[in-house]
């Protein structure tokens, strides 16, 4: 059974972000067509037709930042923004999707578990959930393979706004049930909703707070000897090396 902590307690964000800039920066069909890892990222993923797109506008601000399409699995390449200058966002394809070839269907799978496992600047995947259906194996699945390989991720239940509370609130509480043996503690989980606005705050929390503690980590590193050695010098390219930030497990 896996350790875990939570980035937020009673499900609310202690900081709010502020979008000032969405930049697209380009679609891409496997992780070596991604750009430098420069930045930090953070993954948005869910089975098709969970409103992930509609939940990436909501975020950004911009209504025209993912395109939504009422065909599911609609997206198939990795988009990737860059937001506030300093981060990006990355659109990844939904699993599950019907449309095309059984071939295509296993590149798609390839693409994203390449991404997911060996992008070395990857802080978080929000899985997205839901929450008008009882727990789906397909989510089940995919949510235990973030685990056995140790992604970090918090949960994202989407669509409130198509439920009565009582009905979310017993969708999710089945969810986690079906998920607590696998954790000591389990996952951060968030409510949200596109139409009506809710949980905006408190996903970009998360994001915000993790960049508080990459900045505080940059700033440590700097006090050392060996960082205060390399003061004003020009960057020899992007950092390796995933963030050592706490993970949901």
């Amino acid at each position: 059974m896996m350790s875990a902590s939570r980035i937020f307690c009673d499900n609310q964000s202690r900081y709010i972000m502020d979008i000032s800039s969405a930049i697209f920066d380009c679609s891409a069909p496997d992780l070596d067509s991604c750009p430098d890892e420069s930045l930090p990222e953070f993954a948005f993923i869910g089975r098709s037709n969970v409103g992930k797109s509609s939940l990436l506008n909501f975020l950004a601000g911009e209504v025209g930042l993912a395109r939504v399409s009422p065909t599911p699995g609609f997206t198939k390449l990795i988009n990737i923004f860059t937001m506030n200058k300093t981060w990006r966002l990355v659109d990844l394809p939904g699993y599950g999707f019907a449309e095309g070839s059984r071939k295509a269907s296993r590149r798609f799978n390839n693409a994203v578990s390449e991404y997911l496992k060996n992008r070395t600047n990857l802080c978080h995947v929000f899985a997205l959930i839901d929450s008008g259906l009882t727990p789906q194996e397909i989510d089940l699945e995919f949510l235990e393979w973030l685990t056995r390989n140790e992604i970090p991720f918090v949960l994202v239940f989407t669509k409130t706004d198509k439920n009565l509370p009582v009905d979310t609130e017993k969708n999710i509480a089945a969810f986690m049930a079906q998920i607590s043996p696998w954790f000591v503690q389990p996952p951060a989980y968030f409510t949200c909703s596109a139409v009506s606005g809710q949980g905006r705050a408190a996903l970009l929390g998360v994001i915000g707070e993790t960049m508080d503690a990459i900045a505080a980590e940059a700033a440590k590193a700097d006090a050392t000897p060996e960082g205060l050695a390399t003061l004003g010098q020009k960057s020899k390219g992007p950092t390796k090396k995933r963030p050592d930030l706490e993970r949901p497990w």
